[in-house]
């Protein structure tokens, strides 16, 4: 994590530089708050601010806001005065830390509000297989195209890709294109000179050349208007840019990595994105899988932020129990990891016995996680006995036509659960899903989860 802090480094705050120097923190340093504003926008990076509280963090922010600088801020002082403290998060800190540090303070301050950590988990051969792509090609310079619905976890896997590479030691930069207008993301990536627009008072280093060196993520990378793919284009295959309102290109040594939770081939089709740009930008295609098609991966990543929000919250770590465990399984996660870690947290704050039950586990409106059907070795040889009796039809069949029927009829009696039906059929889910989707592209009727044998 880079940063900044502001204000005058003697006594206790030269010793707070140096807790957070230990914690991991790459630490830079300016005297005023003018001078913070004007190292932001000359590109020099920070993830976070730590602020001496006499300064003026007010005029900080809103000078930055002026500049669309967004960084976090947290204040910091010597014999804290309580009004002082309260100005300070008024004035939009994030956090205030009392100085003489406490060592433990400050890496939970910046663990909390930098939010970095992010690593890599996963226990499904579905999602190992993208992660062994990942660590063939990550040594590279090669373009990546990380694809995959939202809140699959794209981000973190560009965090991890930049991890691995040659750029580990420098900046990530990411670019939510989505989140900022189509008239201000131009500056935004390629920064301004003075005068070049109202409102341009002194030239602005955009995210292309902060990231000189590093990795630049473009999140969302579908939403960026046609003018400024074209202009995106010619970064990546010169390796120069223009900011605006420039008189002459500026070489940039960066790596691009990109996101989308849309069909950009079919964004192609409809000539709302250049497909030679996508050329360019999918060298390599890491496609991240559902969570519902990674069912190896809940129940781990359910524990990880279990642990994360208990910690977060000094909350004593408590299991989650068998049926909770069950639930989470049988739930499909249309929000997908997002939604996962969302409900792991309201379940940290809500459980109130010895272990995380399915009552504390709860839906953004509230409901619990849907009962499921009891997963044991009698279910299981119920739903064997059904096919091996399906079976004994099969004379006179041809070979597709048992498969199908197999298939069909595995998944009525396993109640649509497509994770159950795989297992036993001896095949990947990915499989299953393939036969499925060429069933109902042949106009078949397919038992939908916990739809039960009447809906087959």
């Amino acid at each position: 994590m880079r940063l900044l802090v502001v204000g005058r480094l003697s006594g206790q705050l030269s010793a707070a530089v140096k807790m957070a120097m230990d914690a991991g923190a790459k630490v830079a340093h300016v005297e005023t708050v003018t001078q913070a504003t004007d190292a932001l926008r000359k590109g020099q990076g920070a993830d976070l601010l730590m602020v001496d509280y006499e300064l003026d963090i007010g005029a900080l922010i809103e000078a930055n806001e002026r500049e669309r600088i967004h960084v976090q801020v947290i204040a910091c002082g010597v014999n804290p005065d309580p009004r002082k403290a309260a100005q300070a998060i008024t004035a939009g800190a994030k956090e205030f830390i009392p100085l003489p540090p406490d060592a433990e303070l400050i890496a939970a301050v910046l663990a909390a509000v930098s939010d970095d950590s992010r690593p890599m988990i996963s226990r499904d051969p579905a999602m190992q297989a993208v992660i062994k792509l990942a660590d063939q090609v990550s040594a590279s310079d090669a373009s990546i195209m990380i694809t995959g619905e939202s809140g699959v976890g794209k981000e973190v896997m560009a965090r991890y890709v930049h991890e691995k590479s040659k750029r580990a030691q420098k900046p990530f930069i990411s670019v939510n294109c989505a989140a900022i207008p189509d008239n201000l993301l131009e500056s935004e990536l390629f920064g301004h000179e003075k005068g070049a627009f109202t409102g341009a008072m002194a030239r602005r280093i955009g995210k292309f050349e902060e990231a000189d060196g590093g990795t630049l993520l473009l999140d969302e990378i579908s939403e960026m208007d046609a003018r400024l793919q074209a202009k995106l284009l010619r970064a990546l295959q010169e390796r120069v840019i223009d900011r605006v309102g420039g008189a002459k290109p500026v070489p940039v040594n960066i790596r691009v990595l990109a996101t989308s939770n849309r069909n950009l081939a079919q964004a192609v089709k409809e000539g709302t994105f250049r497909e030679d740009l996508l050329y360019r930008l999918n060298v390599i295609n890491l496609a991240i899988p559902p969570l519902r098609e990674r069912p190896a991966d809940i129940v781990v990543l359910s524990e990880f932020f279990v642990k994360k929000y208990s910690e977060a919250n000094g909350i004593p770590l408590k299991p989650i129990g068998m049926e909770a465990k069950r639930r989470l399984q049988a739930h499909g996660w249309p929000g997908n990891v997002r939604e996962l870690e969302n409900a792991m947290h309201r379940a940290v704050l809500l459980s109130a016995g010895s272990e995380i039950d399915a009552e504390a586990i709860r839906l953004p409106d509230g409901q619990p996680l849907n009962p499921v059907a009891p997963i044991g070795m009698d279910y299981i040889n119920r739903a064997a006995q059904a096919a091996e009796s399906a079976a004994r039809t099969f004379v006179g069949s041809t070979v597709a036509e048992v498969e199908q029927k197999l298939i069909l009829d595995t998944l009525s009696h396993c109640l649509g659960n497509r994770t159950h039906a795989a297992n036993i059929l001896g095949i990947s889910i990915r499989t299953l899903r393939n036969k499925l989707n060429e069933y109902a592209a042949q106009g078949l009727s397919i038992p939908a989860p916990q739809s039960g044998a009447s809906a087959a």
